[in-house]
């Protein structure tokens, strides 16, 4: 990040986080500033690399996914080419919705959406455990995934320039 964020910024990431599809008066207004300083702003967060992009959320369900699950997974080994090809063979995967690469006893931790719990076993066997690199599997069914509705890290600094 290039620069400190003020609490301006964060209120407008904040307000795109719970709704992307806001107009920029709309924005403006939340955010108390005229409509082309936001606008100026949001093209700043977007140059800068805070704001990354925008996506649509899926009811999963409607995409045949009924059951999903956490997947911890830990590497035989932890050198860079076996954790970059164990990636990339996650991201070709259309049952994992989310890497995340950790440190501490597990090596990824992955959330995956299936049909049902035979299409997650076949999953797991087919994926995980045949993988030479894979040392270790073990799977936390999600009952429920609540996001969260704001975003605050860290508290802004300084004031609003």
């Amino acid at each position: 990040m290039s620069r400190a964020l003020d609490r301006i910024d964060h209120a407008i990431l904040a307000a795109l986080r719970n709704n992307a599809r806001l107009t920029n008066k709309e924005l403006a207004a939340r955010v108390g500033l005229a409509p082309s300083s936001c606008l100026e702003r949001v093209r700043r967060l977007h140059a800068d690399g805070i704001l990354l992009g925008y996506h649509a959320e899926i009811r999963p369900d409607a995409l045949g996914i009924s059951l999903q699950a956490m997947i911890a997974v830990r590497l035989m080994r932890h050198s860079r080419a076996t954790v970059e090809s164990f990636r990339e063979h996650l991201r070709g995967m259309p049952e994992v919705m989310d890497i995340y690469h950790l440190a501490g006893a597990n090596d990824f931790l992955l959330r995956v959406g299936v049909r049902d719990s035979d299409h997650l076993r076949e999953l797991i066997l087919s994926a995980f455990t045949s993988r030479p690199e894979v040392a270790h599997v073990e799977t936390a069914l999600i009952f429920e995934h609540v996001k969260p509705v704001d975003i605050s890290p860290a508290q802004p600094r300084g004031d609003v320039r």
